[in-house]
């Protein structure tokens, strides 16, 4: 198990060292992790990497290496570095469900321990949470978009490695069908496609012949790449190879509406009446929502899904909401800053329901217990993740992101049609502090 302990940043460690000394270091204290608004015009969000982050903080382990460099660099005090020695979360986190929607104000993660030992979990926290977020939002409006049409991840070489495996599980729990990343298949379960670039037709002498080998290692069903020349003499090319049987073209480039109706026309003019067209073409969802009536039967989408298309971070922050004072009392804290303000309290979100439609989501701070709500108050949202230090297992792996996947359908089914639409405007319901 490789270590995450140092993927965080260098103050939360020197705040452990000052509270350590201060003697403050084991205040139990809830930290609440959120956004406190939504990008711009969009109408929610969409929890993705819970289960990541369980794994991470699993692995939230400092070992020799880890602490000889800390020490070498001079990071933090000899007595923090014994403490850090020792640190194996302990406490309890309960959270949203993976695949869940959300709003502004929505308490994603709390996270209950002593100080220390909460506060060391807010970059890793946050560094998961708000890209694998980021890009299942985009994805869910991109799905929205499609209309029931199939999409397929295809941006591995627009991110960094790892997160190109991270957008790849995201955006299958918000209702992608595939990736073109086999990592993400290996290590999530993510269903793989894929077939031939530009690259292997330029390989060959002609375009035939490229199609030709194409069709003799994959078979008639595989799908054509027709526009590294002449996209008609492309189409002409590939029913002719592979008969009009041919699964599928795909079309990389031009005016997609103009193209896909000429590309339609001419496979039905040839008999490859049941030939499907999929486009690759720089799509985001507003791209998708314009192709709507047009033939295309499926979508690949690379650049503007892993970069969240247009908001690559969701924004999210992690708060101290409350601690214990120094004779055991509780209090609620909060910033009071402009613009920055946060609602102090351990609270437990509620999506109020109305005939099975979302109509607020309401935060109970404090009062009524927020462990003893009754069930009328709408379908609670919070879960246990973690439990006296031990993971709850169903979040994790393959199972965990078919979990998250099913329970993101149910979710979003939730929502009123104006809820899902792509125009710029207000969260699709109000937050309510009760």
């Amino acid at each position: 198990m490789t270590s995450t302990a140092l993927r965080t940043d260098r103050y939360e460690l020197t705040m452990i060292d000052a509270a350590l000394r201060a003697g403050a270091h084991e205040r139990p204290s809830v930290f609440e992790l959120f956004a406190r608004r939504l990008p711009d015009g969009r109408r929610f969000g969409v929890v993705a990497g819970t289960g990541r982050l369980l794994e991470a903080i699993e692995a939230f382990r400092f070992g020799e290496d880890e602490l000889a460099w800390l020490d070498r660099e001079r990071v933090v005090s000899p007595e923090t570095l014994d403490w850090l020695a020792a640190y194996r979360f302990r406490g309890t986190i309960r959270g949203y469900r993976e695949g869940e929607l959300y709003f502004p104000g929505s308490p994603l993660l709390v996270v209950e321990a002593g100080f220390a030992e909460g506060v060391v979990l807010e970059t890793i926290a946050l560094s998961i949470l708000n890209y694998d977020s980021a890009v299942a939002s985009a994805a869910a409006r991109m799905v929205s978009a499609a209309g029931g049409r199939p999409l397929a991840e295809m941006g591995s070489r627009r991110t960094g490695e790892h997160s190109a495996v991270a957008a790849a599980r995201a955006a299958y729990i918000a209702g992608f069908g595939a990736t073109s990343n086999l990592e993400a298949g290996r290590r999530w379960g993510v269903p793989t496609m894929g077939t031939a670039a530009h690259a292997f037709t330029l390989l060959f002498p002609t375009e035939g012949e490229a199609f030709a080998a194409q069709l003799a290692a994959l078979g008639p069903g595989t799908t054509l790449l027709v526009d590294t020349y002449d996209i008609r003499r492309g189409v002409e090319n590939a029913v002719r190879a592979a008969g009009t049987g041919l699964g599928a073209v795909r079309i990389d480039s031009g005016d997609l509406d103009v193209v896909v109706r000429e590309v339609r026309a001419q496979l039905d003019a040839l008999g490859a009446t049941g030939t499907r067209i999929t486009v690759t073409n720089d799509l985001d969802e507003y791209a998708i929502a314009a192709l709507a009536a047009a033939p295309v039967d499926s979508y690949g989408v690379g650049t503007a899904l892993v970069t969240g298309s247009g908001s690559p971070a969701s924004g999210m922050v992690y708060k101290l909401v409350a601690h214990q004072d120094a004779g055991g009392a509780w209090l609620s804290v909060g910033k009071t800053s402009e613009g920055k303000a946060t609602v102090g309290g351990r609270k437990q979100p509620v999506r109020a329901l109305r005939d099975g439609v979302a109509v607020s989501e309401d935060i109970h701070v404090e009062d009524p217990p927020v462990d003893a709500l009754a069930a009328d108050a709408g379908r609670l949202l919070h879960v246990p993740l973690v439990t006296d230090g031990e993971v709850h297992t169903a979040a994790l792996g393959p199972d965990g992101v078919a979990a998250a996947r099913a329970h993101h359908a149910a979710a979003i089914a939730e929502l009123s049609a104006d809820g899902r639409r792509l125009s710029r405007g207000d969260a699709a319901i109000p937050t309510r502090y009760l």
